[in-house]
């Protein structure tokens, strides 16, 4: 027998969230099954735990966890892995849990040099990082404006779009100015006029903006910046009538973006290229403390859980 993290109930997650012992999976052909040694924790996964994401009470109780670090506990025949191996799985369907079980083709071996912590915080917010940068075709040439700089997508966008060439303006809390200015990213503050902000802290025009904010003040800024095609956001869901692009990996090529966006992601992490921030970490029976502290104010960076 094994353990995992269910949602009960729908609600606060302290109080909906339970350790229960379950079976430990067994993988088909083509599965993998992991023992999971940390899991990422992610703001979506406590929007699903509150019913921000719906209340359906026939799916409940409800698996959580969609990124993970750990190794090959079991292998199918046709899976091309092999027990003991270090892997991150991405995308994994209840990774709050002792053991995880996937197909093969969200089963990415972890390279040398990536802690298993800072592997199953990536993956998430990388390939949503990603997915901006090519559905802008953010390129050398681009001044970017990217909403929410210092945080997990937005400092992934940010180093990306810097090693790509690209000037980068980030919007943030005047307490992360400096790490975006260790990054390379020209900070600026929400407060006052943003987009007089903006233009003057520019050496150029702004060509394209990444949103992760999903705010009117962002939105409007935006568009008193660039052409609407050009605004690439993955929270404004209200604002799509004004022309700009909301991305949530649904369509097939969205998907295509993320999936082929893994290896390189894997690769630049280990390398130091992207700089994954660890939060803190919690127990698994904690969960529900992390998913809390995710949902509200906390330090920049990602929650782990340890089982």
């Amino acid at each position: 027998m094994a353990h995992k993290i269910v949602a009960t109930q729908y609600g606060e997650p302290t109080a909906s969230v339970e350790l229960i012992e379950v079976p430990e999976p067994e993988p088909g052909p083509g599965d993998v099954v992991v023992r999971v040694t940390a899991a990422g924790v992610n703001p979506f996964d406590a929007k699903q735990v509150t019913g921000r994401m719906g209340a359906d009470p026939d799916k409940l109780p409800l698996s959580l966890g969609g990124e993970a670090a750990g190794v090959v506990h079991a292998a199918g025949a046709e899976s091309g892995f092999a027990v003991g191996e270090d892997v991150v799985v991405y995308p994994a369907a209840g990774a709050y849990a002792e053991y995880v079980l996937a197909p093969a083709a969200n089963v990415h071996r972890r390279p040398e040099g990536l802690g298993e912590d800072q592997a199953a915080a990536l993956l998430l917010a990388g390939v949503t990082a990603a997915d901006i940068l090519a559905t802008l075709e953010v390129t050398g040439d681009d001044v970017l404006l990217v909403h929410g700089g210092a945080g997990s997508v937005g400092s992934i966008v940010t180093a990306r779009a810097l090693a790509g060439g690209a000037t980068v303006i980030a919007t943030a809390s005047p307490a992360n100015h400096d790490y975006l200015r260790s990054l390379g990213a020209i900070p600026v503050s929400y407060d006052g006029d943003l987009a007089a902000a903006v233009r003057a802290a520019a050496p150029a025009p702004v060509t394209a903006v990444s949103d992760t904010a999903g705010t009117d003040q962002a939105i409007d800024v935006s568009l008193a910046l660039v052409r609407p095609d050009r605004i690439v956001s993955i929270a404004a869901w209200g604002r799509t009538g004004d022309g700009i692009t909301v991305i949530g990996g649904g369509t097939e090529r969205s998907r295509r973006q993320r999936r082929e966006a893994i290896p390189g992601l894997l690769d630049d992490a280990a390398a130091g290229r992207i700089v994954v921030e660890i939060a803190g970490t919690f127990p698994l029976a904690e969960a529900g403390a992390a998913l809390a502290a995710v949902a509200g104010p906390h330090p920049r960076g990602k929650y782990v859980l340890h089982p």
